[in-house]
């Protein structure tokens, strides 16, 4: 495809994205709640789209469109597992939001150092999420990278694409916060689905109908079968499900969106939008990619599967742009949003009690000082400084161009699996502790960082199912032996459980409290 076409269709897709993240601004964002929270008022379509293209990122239509073009139909379970995994939101989504509703938390890892009565055990999970999703955004970078290299037959660079990505991220998450992410996020999820969904049609359409499509499929011996072509063996398929199962309460950039609706109809909303739109999104991207292995046998890699299908006949021009815009957009919604968590939990969990510690924020809130000079106003500041530094280093580690981004997606959201045990005991046990908490995320971190740094499959099995299994072990064990804060912790849980009226978008004003010195 010519390079000029794919220009014109990125200039169009900023304009109108640059239109409505302008638009989405409403007023001045004086606080860490109105810039990274949406100042906790989304309503239910915006959030479940904007849930929906925060978690279907360059992953889908590049890594999993690959990931069944390698591997055939075994791609579909894994995915539906991952659908399946969707269900703890139903456990976890209104407990989340009571607590923040309650407590006033910005960040997950927040929630986490308040109900374990620890500043340090907020900061190590920060630390550590910080640690293991610079690589998840290096991917969408990537991912925008092979994007527009393959569809121009290597006329637009691989440097070109992750720069334009990683500057329109930076754009996007600094006018306004997660409201001009949310409102951009919502017209990507549109395009995503609909132009995705045109190009499924029309390309069965063009191979014969799909009687023709399936007959051709059955005659490929790897296609519909498990293991198939051997690709999804056992231990495979356990090490790339195991963290794409917890990923909404493992993955903070998830996570910290339930704290985002007005209320828990708008919860109750987002849930069952972004499942509907899950399992649509799905069916499509693996028809993808299977019509992407009959036709082209001979790739380098899956990942060239969408462009290669994009750039190819069978897809009109204008609509191949289009299709191409959306994923860009998907990546670049995933990419923005995580580093507007990033950047709220260094500047809240890290920076935040650093300065008390010194003196400098001690009792002293954002409403009894001017903006910009109250600790609300310095955390606001640090946090949007720190929003191109993650950007930058996500684009350093794009450059590496290791593997397929599928694998890599699941190799980065891996390590988060550490975050569970602590996560599930939070609202569930009573007996767990700080000391736990931070012991369990340092070594379980400790060993997944190795298996990977290593390539290492100990007994076979992925680094995700030895970090999990660590983490609830070493939890659980030095919990055990520490003494937990029995009191703080029963408030908590029935916090979780306290029943709101329908409607009711008014939090109970506690973060005050958080924030001079709840935690010890």
């Amino acid at each position: 495809m010519d390079a000029s076409w794919i220009w014109l269709g990125v200039a169009i897709y900023v304009v109108i994205a640059l239109a409505a993240a302008v638009l989405s601004r409403r007023g001045t964002s004086r606080t860490m709640s109105d810039y990274f929270l949406g100042s906790r008022r989304m309503g239910g379509f915006v959030s479940a789209m904007s849930y929906s293209a925060t978690t279907y990122s360059a992953f889908m239509m590049i890594g999993l469109a690959g990931l069944t073009y390698a591997g055939g139909v075994g791609a579909l379970g894994f995915e539906l597992l991952y659908l399946c995994g969707v269900t703890l939101m139903l456990i976890f989504g209104p407990r989340f939001w009571r607590v923040g509703q309650a407590y006033g938390y910005v960040t997950p890892t927040e929630m986490i150092g308040h109900r374990y009565r620890s500043k340090a055990a907020g900061a190590t999970t920060a630390l550590a999420s910080c640690l293991f999703l610079i690589p998840y955004a290096a991917v969408q970078l990537a991912g925008v990278g092979y994007l527009l290299s393959g569809m121009s037959g290597g006329a637009i660079t691989f440097t070109q694409g992750t720069t334009v990505a990683t500057v329109l991220a930076i754009i996007f998450a600094m006018i306004a916060g997660l409201r001009s992410v949310a409102w951009t996020d919502s017209l990507q999820a549109v395009v995503m689905i609909v132009s995705a969904s045109l190009v499924v049609i029309l390309v069965i359409r063009q191979l014969g109908g799909l009687g023709t499509f399936f007959d051709r499929l059955a005659a490929d011996p790897g296609a519909l079968s498990v293991p198939g072509t051997g690709y999804f063996t056992f231990s495979t398929f356990l090490a790339l499900t195991l963290p794409w199962i917890f990923f909404m309460i493992s993955n903070p950039q998830v996570s910290q969106r339930l704290y985002t609706p007005g209320s828990l109809r708008d919860l109750r909303r987002m849930m069952l939008g972004f499942m509907a739109f899950g399992f649509i999104y799905t069916m499509i991207t693996v028809v993808w990619g299977l019509t992407a292995r009959l036709e082209f046998q001979d790739l380098a890699s899956g990942d060239q599967a969408t462009p290669t299908l994009l750039a190819s006949g069978l897809v009109p021009l204008p609509l191949g742009i289009i299709v191409m815009v959306g994923i860009m957009a998907a990546a670049i919604s995933t990419i923005d949003s995580i580093m507007l968590t990033l950047s709220s939990m260094v500047s809240r969990d890290v920076y935040a009690p650093a300065a008390r510690r010194l003196g400098s924020d001690e009792h002293t809130s954002a409403a009894d000082t001017p903006a910009g000079h109250s600790a609300e106003g310095r955390q606001l500041l640090v946090g949007k400084l720190v929003i191109p530094v993650i950007a930058v280093l996500a684009y350093g580690f794009a450059h590496l161009q290791l593997d397929l981004i599928a694998v890599l997606s699941v190799s980065a959201s891996a390590g988060l699996l550490v975050m569970v045990p602590p996560i599930i005991g939070a609202f569930f046990w009573k007996r767990g502790t700080a000391a736990g908490v931070i012991t369990s995320v340092l070594v379980a971190g400790a060993i997944v960082l190795y298996l990977e740094a290593t390539s290492t499959r100990f007994l076979g099995q992925g680094s995700g199912v030895w970090g999990i299994l660590a983490a609830t072990s070493v939890f659980i064990l030095v919990s055990l032996a520490t003494r937990a804060p029995a009191e703080h912790a029963e408030d908590f849980i029935k916090a979780s459980r306290r029943r709101r009226k329908a409607g009711s978008t008014e939090p109970t004003p506690a973060a005050p409290a958080i924030a001079t010195g709840s935690q010890r």
